[in-house]
């Protein structure tokens, strides 16, 4: 069952040029998905970006006085859970996270109360009864300084 050496290597170059062809095909079709991942990725880098923006401008004071920490009875919510919160921030040497929060209240650990005492963090950092040093770590704010130095 010797063949003729000549004919087995033809043989073999054929099929070595099939599967080169099969491969430059797939790697065709793998580079088109490439593309076409790439452009998807593209527009919702892009679309995240837009809702960002809009976040920031819908924040952003519309020409009313920023409320300030000087005045937290007219911005606090009323509840009283803030109440609570505001108390764990006052006796607070550092900042702190939702969760630290919940165990200075006695708040079961689960994570929906966690969730919800970050939602009223947020909600106090936004009328600026409460910084966010980081994200997810709250703090009262600094007094601003007046210009004058020691």
């Amino acid at each position: 069952m010797s063949g003729d050496p000549q004919q087995s290597l033809g043989a073999l170059l054929v099929r070595l040029e099939v599967r080169e062809r099969q491969i430059a095909a797939e790697a065709e079709a793998v580079h088109e998905q490439i593309v076409q991942l790439a452009a998807l990725l593209d527009g919702l880098t892009q679309a995240a970006e837009h809702i960002a923006i809009t976040r920031k401008t819908l924040l952003e004071p519309t020409g009313e006085s920023p409320r300030t920490p000087a005045d937290p009875a007219a911005a606090m919510p009323d509840s009283p859970t803030y109440q609570q919160i505001m108390a764990v921030f006052a006796e607070a040497d550092a900042p702190l996270r939702a969760r630290n929060v919940c165990e200075a209240i006695d708040l079961n650990l689960a994570p929906n109360n966690i969730n919800n005492v970050r939602i009223k963090l947020k909600r106090l950092t936004r009328r600026g009864i409460l910084a966010e040093t980081e994200p997810g770590l709250f703090t009262r704010p600094r007094p601003q300084s007046l210009g004058v130095q020691p």
